[in-house]
């Protein structure tokens, strides 16, 4: 049984048109609240699933085991060659002395803070391509970089023309080596792109990266910082930013496309 009260000195009439107005207004705020709460569902929806995406992005993430070589500075060459190389000195000298074999040829420039490159050929014989890719790649993440010089000189060996012993009355550091008889010199180029290829963020020489990536960013040399760029490049390709700022060379960079 609904009670009602009404106005005794209202009229029956307006008595009447006045519980049919608070009637409406009741109808709106009901109405109103239904379609907040459905709105709140579906927000609620949408951000489950966003939840659970980005959940199961990081659990593949989580999943994939790196390669030995990712502790490196590394791309596979447009030939399909594996080429590493040194991040620090440390690196350096571990590349030199535990993963440089018969038939690889290695890359150095006579710049301080240059990288040693690694091309690992095994039994195949390496192609004009390849050379040229690894050649960037020393130049691109050589102190050249950071110091705005567009293109230097970089220099290929066979590992048996690069000795840890010194000559006599001089001194090496950690990461640097000897290198003896005829070098074999190419002019090199300051200019990377990234992609992924396997699920791992791989920078190199634009050839190489187009070859084995689906959508790659190209970055050469500029004013922006590293972090920033990173940002961009990490958005572009839905990949961790980390893994961006871990590969790209050191010093001012700018996204050329």
């Amino acid at each position: 049984m609904v009670e009602f009260d009404i106005d005794t000195r209202r009229s029956i009439e307006e008595n009447a048109s006045l519980y049919f107005e608070e009637a409406k207004k009741s109808r709106k705020k009901a109405l109103g609240a239904e379609r907040a709460i459905a709105a709140a569902k579906k927000r609620l929806g949408e951000h489950e699933v966003a939840r659970a995406a980005s959940e199961e992005k990081k659990a593949a993430v989580k999943k994939r085991e790196r390669k030995w070589y990712e502790k490196f500075r590394w791309f596979i060459s447009s030939e399909g060659f594996l080429v590493i190389g040194g991040r620090d000195a440390t690196t350096n000298d571990i590349i030199v002395k535990k993963h440089t074999e018969k038939g690889d040829v290695v890359f150095h420039t006579d710049m301080a803070g240059s990288p040693f490159v690694i091309v690992k050929a095994g039994e195949k014989g390496v192609g004009e391509q390849t050379l040229k890719e690894a050649a960037d790649e020393t130049a691109s993440f050589s102190r050249g970089w950071k110091l705005g010089i567009s293109e230097m000189d970089v220099f290929n060996v066979s590992p048996e023309q690069v000795s840890v012993t010194p000559k006599p009355g001089e001194y090496m550091g950690k990461g640097s080596f000897m290198i003896y008889g005829k070098r074999n010199s190419m002019r090199a180029m300051m200019k990377v792109a990234v992609g992924v290829c396997e699920g791992a963020v791989m920078c190199g020489p634009e050839s190489a990266v187009r070859k084995n990536c689906e959508k790659i960013v190209v970055v050469a040399q500029g004013s922006e910082k590293k972090t920033d760029v990173a940002k961009k490049i990490a958005r572009q390709l839905s990949c961790e930013l980390d893994d961006v700022v871990r590969e790209l060379p050191s010093g001012g960079l700018r996204i050329v496309k």
